[in-house]
């Protein structure tokens, strides 16, 4: 039986923008509901960032519906049902009740239909199964409040059924479970996320790489990490994982939270060539890869005992945020914290690092009378290094100097 709450006024419904998309969906006395993670978020208190909305109108009348007030409606995923509604550059996806007909563990073939719990029952956790009107109304068919409320995150029915309809849900179980779970994991969940781990091996790279980093931004991912590597989870994407020691160590160093810099702790303690090809089996951005790239294989061995010169140097051509990556996940690798003295100075040194610039160009000493070319080049750069070594004090004219010396 579903149960009934009240949600106490929130400013995202209240939104002259949400007002007239819920009004323009309903204006022939439809049900119209928010559902999901906005729902599921306003009961915790937390940010509401994505609204969803459901309803039980086929997606060409959402479309005429929303036309007819002035609202943009364009059909970005209109065989399954969604179409996104813009209102004021404020985007609303809205979808169709539904249940899925046939699954195959990656994609649904679903059939529209008008009940609201036969499109809850098709949600992956009682958490996100919920559902609000305009005035607050909660409707929980699946005792998704209880668990939120006692942060006990579980699968809607059979939890080896809803991995099998989506594997992603596997992934989804852990990462919701580091966000909104407390001390202890659902056992029935965890039972048929270990019994279907294989299937993780048949999604692709994209959606594996999405859940893994929403996991790691978590606030402590560290229990359920180690869950996971118990669990022998991690075997089937990501095997570079075989100790969590270090990233439980790391996050009590981190001046951050940088999903990426965690997965790179994630995997320190693994001495495998395969850790190179992570970004590539992943999936990563051309940015994240440089980054990962940047963190594993550094231009310079940042650690406590680094010495002033090269500690400068490194700061000045890769920036502060790196160096401090750096040194986190090598204290974290030898187990040191920052009651060390020199640790703690090093800190305080990239805190208060001020980007420098070198002073002199090549047009500067083109000005001066040299040619461009290789030679010209080699000056420059080896005044800059004279500028480096010299604690970047020397000016502008100094540098200039050095450079006509031919230094």
């Amino acid at each position: 039986m579903t149960e009934i709450y009240q949600l106490e006024s929130q400013p995202w419904m209240e939104a002259v923008e949400t007002r007239r998309v819920m009004e323009a969906l309903s204006k022939q006395g439809q049900d119209v509901r928010f559902v999901g993670g906005c729902v599921r978020d306003a009961l915790v208190g937390r940010e509401i960032k994505d609204i969803d909305i459901a309803t039980p109108d086929l997606p060409e009348k959402v479309i005429t519906l929303l036309e007819s007030a002035g609202i943009k409606a364009i059909p970005t995923g209109i065989d399954h049902g969604t179409i996104t509604a813009v209102c004021n550059h404020k985007i609303f996806e809205i979808t169709t009740l539904r249940l899925d007909v046939d699954t195959d563990g990656r994609h649904a073939t679903v059939a529209f239909t008008d009940d609201w719990v036969e499109d809850a029952a098709r949600r992956d956790l009682t958490i996100n199964a919920l559902s609000s009107n305009l005035d607050g109304k909660v409707y929980d068919p699946f005792g998704g409040v209880r668990d939120l409320r006692g942060k006990h995150v579980r699968f809607v029915g059979d939890a080896v059924t809803r991995i099998e309809e989506d594997a992603l849900r596997l992934l989804r179980f852990f990462r919701f479970q580091a966000w909104y779970g407390g001390a202890d994991i659902d056992a029935v969940g965890l039972d048929a996320a270990r019994k279907k781990t294989s299937m993780l091996q048949g999604l692709s790279a994209e959606r594996i790489h999405s859940e893994v980093m929403r996991l790691l931004a978590s606030p402590d991912p560290g229990p359920v990490l180690k869950c996971m590597l118990e669990n022998n989870i991690f075997a089937a994407f990501l095997p570079e994982v075989v100790t969590i020691d270090i990233f439980k160590a790391f996050i009590k160093l981190e001046g951050r939270c940088d999903p990426l810099v965690r997965l790179v702790a994630l995997i320190m303690g693994c001495h495998k060539d395969t850790i190179l090809s992570i970004p590539d089996r992943l999936r990563f951005s051309t940015a994240e890869k440089q980054h990962f790239l940047s963190l594993v294989k550094p231009a310079y061995n940042i650690n406590s005992k680094i010495d002033d010169a090269t500690f400068r140097e490194s700061i000045y051509r890769i920036g502060s945020e790196l160096v401090s990556d750096l040194l986190r996940l090598s204290m974290a690798k030898s187990g040191e914290d920052f009651g060390d003295e020199k640790a703690l100075k090093l800190s305080r040194k990239i805190e208060n690092w001020k980007p420098v610039f070198f002073p002199l160009q090549g047009r500067d000493l083109i000005k001066a009378g040299l040619n461009p070319g290789p030679q010209m080049g080699r000056l420059l750069k080896n005044t800059e290094q004279w500028w480096i070594d010299q604690a970047f004090e020397p000016d502008y004219d100094q540098c200039l100097a050095y450079a006509l010396m031919g230094n």
